[in-house]
């Protein structure tokens, strides 16, 4: 691999963890990981819509401040 082709993939690959840790920072990838947990342990089960998963979870810190939600 060239030098050009070396600094690009390093590039490529701070770019992806750059928005994998801000994904998780800002609470955006919560969704995916209920998704993948639903598959995961509930293989029967259909999980949320994500707007749907969205208000659940809001319900669910409004009526149970301070607490994580049991979903994520």
């Amino acid at each position: 691999m060239t030098g050009a082709g070396r600094a690009a993939s390093w590039a490529a690959r701070l770019w992806r963890g750059a928005v994998w840790y801000l994904r998780e920072l800002s609470g955006e990838a919560r969704y995916d990981h209920y998704v993948e947990r639903m598959r995961r342990e509930h293989p029967d089960r259909t999980p949320l819509g994500e707007r749907e998963f969205l208000r659940e979870r809001e319900r669910h810190e409004r009526e149970h401040p301070n607490t994580s939600c049991c979903c994520c």
